[in-house]
């Protein structure tokens, strides 16, 4: 297997909600996009984010719909310095995610913070000092 992640894809309970989250908060590109579309993908750097009916998508896995708590993922936005954390992070919470914890010093080093989408997804919005992963 290639070693990269070519589409993360969230179920999304409210997809206009999040479409409005990413395109219009957060300002993520869009790609091929109709109104009304139930599979909406995103262009991003190296990778590509969709959202997808949250039923659907665990039909389509063959799981279950119902869970809740800590998934166990969280996706990471790496910034070039801890203004560009503080920025970014601002820019998250003004879109409507919610603040899980402010961007601070962290016992490896470096400075993150984490905020969750209009749905819970958990973002880590992080300045590495040790490894450029922007």
């Amino acid at each position: 297997m290639k070693p990269k992640i070519s589409l993360i894809t969230f179920g999304a309970r409210d997809l206009e909600r999040m479409l409005s989250f990413y395109r219009d908060g957060l300002g993520f590109p869009l790609h091929n996009y109709s109104p009304g579309d139930d599979m909406i993908m995103f262009r991003l750097e190296g990778t590509w984010l969709g959202l997808y009916p949250r039923d659907a998508l665990a039909q389509d896995a063959t799981i279950p719909t119902e869970g809740s708590g800590f998934s166990g993922v969280a996706l990471a936005h790496n910034a070039p310095s801890k203004i560009d954390v503080d920025r970014v992070f601002a820019q998250a919470l003004a879109a409507g995610a919610a603040s899980v914890k402010i961007p601070q010093d962290v016992f490896w080093g470096g400075y993150s913070g984490y905020f969750a989408d209009p749905e819970g997804n958990l973002w880590e919005v992080a300045f590495n000092p040790f490894t450029d992963l922007t």
